[in-house]
């Protein structure tokens, strides 16, 4: 297993003034390595091969390939071994995440069954209820999902209508959920819905259960293979046992759910960006105008390079927000509150992982259509399907919006509290306008979203130059090639936010070429 990363000091990832050396995907070796070339192998050879299949969502076919997921161990990585699961790290989780990702479409039914619908339950479920839904959901044998969102309740989660009443032993539910991932293979749904009301709680509520259904599917721009539908609930009837932690705490379950789901996200974001950077390069190798490859012409190694670097970066805030993690749960994970507290403790950087994730993902496969020419555009070749897919991933586990105002009032509070200093240390450029842009304390949305892009800019950018000093060699190269894209980001949105000049800092020259060369190579990220 990874090395625990017990010099990371827990809740101080913004603004330490020496920060340790972190995790990185270089460190994972032995049988973590296996593992993840398992679900890399996996995705190759079980999955992709059958990508046209599932986009016409072919009775049965998603299913069993999550039950061969589930068959190799896969769909109950992170949770506990005692319910089924394998009870890795959530940084080798994400790992394998990752690999499992190349297919949007699979990448989604398999990270909510095997993710955010099995977190809940394993943070704040009873021992009962652990040994009746986990071994299910981890063999495979049944498909999750996630039901928060409804017609009128997207990012406002707390203003949902549905309700539960209690009658003698049961709860009734009434109430529409909508954009329900999996919900048409789905056997188990984690629901939430107030309480006479009034208290927002947490269900764990069964396909088969009186008075629950799933309405048609919707007809999506991309995720085609992956099943979205409103889960109806009409006087359906739930046992008062499965009431999921307490009642008028569901808030705590479902937030806490989304805070680790956001962190998997960036996985997720990563494989579909590492498989549109693999067939692009591929492409750009063989494509030939004017008598030679466009594999060697500047400007499109300049976006392989750039890709690389951008890739490189959120890998970096991946896994040192992982190890992170990994460590408030072994400071305070084993009970229910602490569990809260473990999974609470990183949520900021939680969000800055999805935002810059998947923004990254977005850039990288809208670069890899453009290497594509007219064929890009065309049906006939797989990036059109990665760039259809990805425009999601903002949008979903909470807008990017919304995460760019969660990041700078979370982190303003735990200012204010004396939990973190909130000044500026000087360790970079970044930093120091972070620093100063988070005295400045905006109340309008553009202000705040300037702030936390400075916030998780300046981040990135400490991760990406921590990871660069730790493994050295090319890792330095991409280093380099990210900073001063990072650096003319947060001048803009510090210019957004005061109106005053900024100076950019100089950067080193890069060989933007030998890192396309290296791309090539690999036939991906480096």
């Amino acid at each position: 297993m990874m090395p625990s990363n017990d010099a990371v000091p827990v809740g101080c990832a913004f603004y330490s003034q020496t920060p340790s050396l972190i995790f990185t995907a270089e460190q994972f070796q032995g049988d973590d390595a296996l593992m993840i070339d398992t679900a890399e192998q996996f995705s190759r050879k079980e999955v992709l091969p059958l990508v046209e299949r599932l986009d016409h969502q072919e009775d049965g076919l998603m299913p069993n390939l999550i039950r061969k997921a589930g068959d190799l161990g896969l769909c109950g990585i992170d949770s506990p071994d005692e319910f089924g699961g394998l009870g890795l790290p959530k940084n080798l989780a994400a790992r394998i995440l990752e690999f499992m990702s190349l297919n949007g479409s699979f990448s989604v039914t398999y990270g909510i069954t095997s993710g955010i619908s099995q977190v809940g339950i394993s943070l704040f479920g009873t021992d009962a209820q652990k040994a009746q839904y986990l071994p299910r959901l981890a063999s495979g044998e049944w498909i999750g999902a996630y039901a928060l969102s409804e017609p009128n309740s997207g990012s406002d989660a707390l203003s949902a209508s549905t309700r539960a009443d209690r009658r003698g032993d049961k709860y009734i539910l009434n109430g529409t959920k909508m954009w329900i991932s999996n919900a048409k293979w789905a056997d188990m749904f984690l629901v939430m819905a107030k309480i006479d009301g009034e208290k927002f709680s947490a269900f764990l509520v069964e396909k088969s259960f009186p008075g629950v259904s799933v309405s048609r599917e919707e007809h999506k721009m991309g995720l085609k293979g992956s099943s979205t539908a409103r889960l109806i609930l009409e006087n359906a009837e739930v046992p008062v046992e499965n009431l999921l932690h307490q009642e008028g705490q569901g808030h705590h379950v479902a937030f806490n759910a989304l805070n680790i789901g956001r962190f998997k996200l960036a996985s997720m974001s990563m494989g579909p960006a590492r498989d549109a950077m693999g067939v692009a390069a591929n492409y750009a190798l063989d494509r030939k105008q004017f008598g030679q490859s466009i594999s060697s012409f500047g400007l499109i190694q300049k976006k392989f390079a750039t890709m690389a670097a951008l890739f490189f970066t959120a890998e970096a805030m991946i896994y040192r927000t992982g190890a992170m993690i990994d460590s408030a749960f072994d400071q305070f994970g084993g009970s229910v509150d602490g569990n809260r507290k473990a999974a609470e403790e990183y949520a900021i950087e939680c969000s800055a992982c999805k935002v810059f994730a998947t923004e990254a993902e977005s850039w990288i496969v809208d670069e890899a259509v453009q290497v594509y020419g007219g064929y890009g555009f065309t049906e006939e070749f797989p990036i059109a399907r990665h760039y259809r897919d990805a425009r999601v991933s903002r949008i979903y586990e909470g807008t990017n919006e919304i995460n760019r105002l969660f990041i700078a009032e979370r982190l303003a509070r735990r200012v204010k509290d004396g939990r973190v200093s909130g000044v500026a240390v000087g360790d970079s450029f970044l930093s120091e306008l972070a620093g100063k842009a988070l005295s400045i304390s905006p109340k309008d949305q553009i202000g705040i979203g300037a702030v936390s892009d400075l916030l998780l800019l300046s981040y990135a950018e400490q991760s990406a130059r921590l990871r660069a000093q730790q493994v050295g060699g090319i890792a330095s190269e991409l280093y380099n090639a990210v900073r001063p894209i990072l650096n003319a980001k947060g001048a803009e949105a510090y210019q957004l936010l005061t109106e005053d000049s900024i100076t950019l800092p100089g950067s080193v020259r890069v060989d933007l070429g030998a890192l396309a060369q290296a791309v090539y190579a690999k036939k991906g990220p480096i």
